[in-house]
Formats: structure tokens, sequence, C-alpha cells
């Protein structure tokens, strides 16, 4: 499986083949600190596998806003600041449940400090820390932290994605940079309808760097193509607001996949007869 960090403008600034069994928390992670760009992510969009307790708790921790679209929202819960206070948000009541354990998290900050600490310096990696807490060691007590505080950031996170009209349409625009990277990989990559046939893992990783690299060439291209267009008055004048927020060099229409083939309609195909 091939798994991108797409920048907001559309440019690929990491890609990376995993196993179908690697979760994509790890891999979320891992491009995040591995981009190899002077980028400082502030923000990353996931979907809903993208996701989970642990990686609220890792982006808090590493200095990062992690904002997924959940599909199944209707069913997440909002857990309590405080203890003792069962009568309070009586209109959250249907989906509220217990109070975060802060005295766990306060006993494992040290803990959870070290571990992001490793990923951020690269002395260990994203899946062999999850791996490390895999269901086998459930009752570890820096795991169960990780969760109390990944509960409560999440929290912080669906109480400001229901209020802000304006987050929820950041995210889905966000989303819709990946979904049209997706769709011109596929066009690029026509062959076998995107899927790569099995290969060693070498074999896969140079495949995956060259669409890596001939998609963002073709970014290269058509930013040029947009700022000779719209450096001549008669185009930029017509741009609206709307124009300039749905500019994007991520476009492939005018790209011929296939090659070309001349005919020549005046000869005939030099065929003998039997």
């Amino acid at each position: 499986m091939l798994y991108w960090h797409v920048e907001r403008k559309s440019l690929a600034i990491f890609s990376q083949v995993t196993s179908p069994g690697i979760s994509e928390v790890a891999s979320m992670m891992q491009g995040v600190l591995r981009h190899l760009t002077t980028m400082q992510v502030q923000k990353n969009y996931v979907d809903t596998h993208g996701q989970n307790e642990v990686a609220f708790a890792f982006a808090y921790l590493l200095g990062f806003d992690l904002l997924p679209r959940l599909n199944g929202i209707h069913k997440q819960l909002l857990y309590r600041p405080y203890v003792g206070q069962p009568d309070a948000y009586p209109n959250l009541w249907p989906v509220l449940t217990r109070p975060i354990n802060w005295p766990l998290i306060r006993q494992e900050y040290d803990m959870m400090i070290q571990y992001a600490l490793a990923l951020r310096f690269g002395t260990t990696d994203a899946e062999s820390i999850l791996r490390r807490f895999s269901k086998s060691h459930l009752q570890h007590p820096t795991y169960l932290a990780l969760v109390e505080l990944g509960r409560a950031v999440k929290t912080i996170y669906l109480a400001r994605y229901l209020r802000s009209v304006e987050q929820r349409q950041d995210i889905e625009e966000g989303l819709n940079v990946v979904e049209n990277w997706h769709s011109a990989n596929q066009f690029i990559s026509f062959g076998n309808e995107g899927q790569f046939p099995a290969l060693g893992n070498d074999e896969l990783e140079l495949r995956a760097l060259s669409l890596h690299l001939l998609q963002n060439s073709m970014i290269y291209v058509n930013t040029m193509i947009l700022q000779q267009l719209l450096n001549q008055k008669p185009w930029s004048e017509r741009m609206t607001e709307a124009d300039w927020r749905g500019l994007t060099p991520l476009f492939y229409s005018h790209v011929n996949p296939y090659g070309f083939f001349r005919l020549n309609m005046e000869n005939r195909l030099p065929l003998l007869v039997a």
C-alpha cells in the first residue's frame, strides 16, 4: 500500500510503501516527522483510519493538530473534564461518558514525553512504538495514559468540530486535495488500474518514488503555465475570489498519457496478397 502526505497546494512531500498490516496511524506520524522538507507541519488531515486516541495523544505531544474526518461521528463520546459533576452539561448528557483520569496522565507524563522525543529524534519509529503497545500489552500504564490523554484531546477536537463550520470546511478542503491527488495518480499510473504487480520491496519503492517524482514534475510544469497565464492582465482581471480559492496546479486534462499515433491516410499498408 502507498501512503502519501500531500501539502495543501497539491505537492507530495512524502511517500512510503507500507504493508496492509501496518497501522495507518504509524504511517501518518512517520510522514509528519520524516518528510525531509523545511516545512513545520502544524496540522494534518486524515480519514477515520488515520486516527485513534493514541494518535491524538502523540499529535498533542509532538505539537501538531490532528484533524480527522470521522465517518461514525454520531457514535463518538465526549469525556467529562472532572469528577463529581454528574449534573453538569445537561444538554450533552446523551453523548457524555466518564471523566478523564488526570492522575494517570500525570503519573506517566515523563514516559510519554520520552516516547515522543524518541519519535521526534528518530531513535525509533512509530510502528515500533505502537507494536510495543499491542493487544498483549493493553494494561501497560504508559499506553493507558496515552489513551487517556488522547481522549481528552479528541474531546476538545470534537467540540470544536461540531461548533465550527469553518473547521469542518477546512478539513473537507484539505482532504479533497488528497482525493484529487489520488485521481491524478490513477490517471498517470493507468496500467493495471493503478495497482502494482507483486514485486520485491525495492522494486515497489522505486515505482512509488517514480510516481511521486512524475506527479510533482507535472505540478511544477502546471505551476509555470499558470504563472505565465495569470501574468497577462486579461486573465488575471477575470479571476474572482472564488477562482483564486479554487486554483490548483494539480490538473491533467491537457496530458495525453498514451502518446501520439500519427497515421498517413494517403498510403496503403504494403500487405502481400497470398
